[in-house]
């Protein structure tokens, strides 16, 4: 490796740790702040609290790493124009890719890292910290009532049956736009119901405009749809296990969310599918944030003619990028979700428009 090379990587991950430890305490400080009279009224002690955040922390970097890194590029970059260094080593014939090296080097490894994280330990850490939070920071009666309503509850429950549902009301123990698909021991559909509303009576549930249609054998189709204004169902479910089998699945792997999506390929339920396919696709896509970000933030800080104020002009074009990247991935994420775009186009717009615009600065201006 070059002295530059050197001299550009290590002030890079100085600055990215620096703005990454920044980034950590401030969340640690903003949350432990807006929620220290329940640490207090709840009696927590403050060794749960520490553990709380260290198995929470994992997810926040997770989600500020990418800008971190952007920051800390842009921060080297800007130190090296403010004392005319940039002007120096273009001088020596270093082009834009030469000097960018040591930063795409290390955005490759941030993005391996962002991949390890969601592949192996987010799904455990979310988990553990979510329970952490549950069984200290409520107390039991706090648990029972005010919870919010589950909106797009989907899981697979017992007796083989997939589990849709527009939105479920924990503290009146109360479902609608229900769907239920059956399955038998071939994962082939032996039943669908559909119900406007279900309504646990304490013992059972009870399901009003209720549908029931059986499947003798998937080639010869369905056999005659039963219709009730009320019945009783055989579902064994309650209301508590309804709220514990929400899934997020913002924090699962890939491979988690790839057996999740199995699941539901044989319920008919398309649209499901299709925005479970738009998040699976994101996954895939996110670890190349840093690296397309840093495109074009660099050549940016490259081209300015102010010498001074470099620091806060760096700062300032970083959170600029990071915002319209992930104002334009959310546009292509909602896309995607509404039927407009194929799953694997809405997942990776956001790259694809900024590493287009990227190219186009770097072969233009540069």
């Amino acid at each position: 490796m070059r002295i530059i090379d050197r001299y550009l990587t290590k002030s890079i991950i100085f600055n990215f740790l620096g703005t990454l430890l920044v980034f950590s305490l401030l969340f640690v400080l903003i949350d432990s702040a807006s929620n220290l009279d329940e640490y207090i009224d709840r009696k927590v002690s403050p060794d749960i609290i520490v553990e709380y955040y260290m198995w929470f922390l994992p997810v926040v970097i997770q989600q500020t790493i990418a800008i971190a890194y952007l920051i800390g590029c842009l921060l080297t970059y800007a130190n090296l124009n403010t004392h005319n260094e940039l002007i120096a080593l273009r001088a020596g014939g270093l082009n834009f890719w030469k000097l960018a090296r040591p930063a795409l080097v290390f955005g490759l490894v941030i993005a391996a890292f962002m991949f390890y994280l969601n592949e192996i330990y987010i799904p455990q850490a979310e988990s553990r910290a979510r329970m952490i939070k549950q069984e200290n920071f409520s107390l039991e009666v706090d648990r029972k009532k005010n919870k919010s309503i589950i909106n797009n509850l989907t899981f697979y429950g017992m007796h083989n049956r997939l589990y849709f549902i527009d939105s479920f009301d924990p503290n009146k123990a109360v479902l609608r736009g229900i769907t239920i698909v059956g399955f038998d021991a071939n994962q082939d559909v032996r039943e669908k119901i559909v119900a406007l509303e279900g309504v646990w009576t304490g013992i059972a549930w009870k399901f009003k405009q209720c549908n029931i249609t059986p499947f003798q054998n998937i080639e010869e189709g369905p056999t005659k749809i039963k219709v009730y204004d009320e019945k009783l169902m055989d579902i064994k479910e309650t209301p508590e296990d309804f709220a514990r089998q929400r899934q997020n699945v913002k924090y699962m792997n890939l491979k988690q969310l790839n057996d999740y999506i199995q699941k539901f390929s044989k319920s008919g339920t398309l649209r499901a599918v299709e925005n479970l396919y738009v998040d699976l696709h994101a996954k895939i896509a996110y670890p190349f944030t840093p690296i397309i970000i840093l495109l074009v933030g660099l050549p940016i800080v490259m081209m300015s003619g102010h010498r001074r104020a470099q620091t806060f002009a760096a700062l300032g074009i970083a959170i600029m990028i990071g915002f319209l990247f992930y104002v334009v991935n959310a546009v292509g994420l909602a896309l995607g979700k509404g039927g407009v775009l194929p799953p694997y186009v809405a997942a990776w717009v956001a790259q694809a428009f900024f590493g287009l615009a990227a190219l186009y600065i770097i072969r233009t201006k540069l």
